[in-house]
């Protein structure tokens, strides 16, 4: 990749961050040239989109075309994740997309392999490492049996726990079935159970509402969209709740009536916050598939 004033010719994303910067930050630019507003990070409630805001904002008043230039300079991206490419594919129907993109996160060899197998190997890791809990024994729920979950289910399954599995595609839950996992509604089983594993990338899938009624110290972790699975802005802002620290990506939220929930890596991704992520050598496929998209791209836009 060819690095300059106007950035770069080619994007490796993960999770779409950096093409949503250039992406917003275009359009932020154009909005500023027309009418001089700048972004305000107070417009949203949402903690990372303010620092997106904030950067553009910031930008904007040193260089008033930098994203511009760059979204012109960039030939394409390749994307590692599912969220990202969730992104892209929303911006792509609406007809947004600025550069060529390449889905590397669909990929056999990715999303059959990483996604399965490194969730496998990560999130019982993570939920070991945060809190030392035997998870022989308890009740687990992985809510989505797309490919994360199906690994997230294995793996809690071999550690000795009884595993429940929501999910709304018929498919996946008629997979889940045959394994089997009985198949549930949070709603259902919300009191019972001791882990809450989210794996949808999907909005708000544990919501405010479900925590209330959890039993005292079940532990909520995420592992499929970022922070969005699990409503933490709507548990951080509750009246009345109080957070415990008790230990670095491992906090206590006690309900007014006394009970608390265990929320794992303030509800984002818990094998990056809370272990080390997937093994190398799970990840040498994904990487490859990326340097392969990369070379493509480079191909493709030489040639044109």
């Amino acid at each position: 990749m060819v690095l300059g004033a106007d950035g770069c010719d080619q994007l490796v994303d993960d999770g779409g961050d950096a093409t949503l910067l250039v992406h917003k930050g275009k359009e932020l630019e154009a909005k500023f040239a027309k009418d001089g507003s700048l972004p305000d990070p107070a417009s949203t409630t949402n903690a990372e989109f303010k620092c997106v805001l904030q950067v553009l904002r910031d930008s904007i008043q040193a260089d008033k075309t930098k994203y511009t230039r760059m979204a012109a300079k960039c030939k394409g991206v390749s994307e590692e994740t599912t969220t990202g490419v969730h992104r892209l594919r929303e911006m792509a129907a609406k007809g947004e997309l600025l550069f060529p993109a390449i889905n590397v996160n669909d990929c056999v060899t990715k999303s059959k392999f990483d996604n399965v197998y490194g969730c496998r190997h990560s999130l019982p890791d993570s939920i070991m490492r945060a809190t030392d809990v035997m998870i022989g024994g308890k009740r687990a729920l992985v809510a989505g049996y797309g490919d994360v979950g199906k690994g997230c289910a294995f793996a809690m399954r071999g550690a000795g726990a009884r595993v429940l599995i929501t999910e709304i595609d018929p498919i996946c839950a008629l997979q889940a079935c045959m394994e089997g996992f009985q198949v549930v509604t949070i709603e259902e089983v919300v009191g019972e159970v001791d882990i809450f594993t989210s794996a949808t990338g999907n909005f708000k899938i544990i919501t405010l509402d479900h925590m209330k009624k959890m039993k005292n110290n079940a532990i909520v972790c995420n592992i499929g969209h970022f922070d969005n699975e699990i409503a933490m802005e709507d548990l951080e802002n509750f009246p009345g709740i109080k957070v415990e620290n008790i230990k670095p990506q491992v906090d206590r939220f006690v309900f007014p009536d006394g009970h608390g929930v265990i929320v794992l890596a303030s509800g984002r991704l818990v094998n990056l916050g809370c272990a080390t992520g997937h093994p190398s050598f799970v990840m040498s496929c994904s990487f490859t598939n990326q340097v392969l998209a990369q070379l493509d791209i480079l191909e493709n836009c030489t040639k044109a």
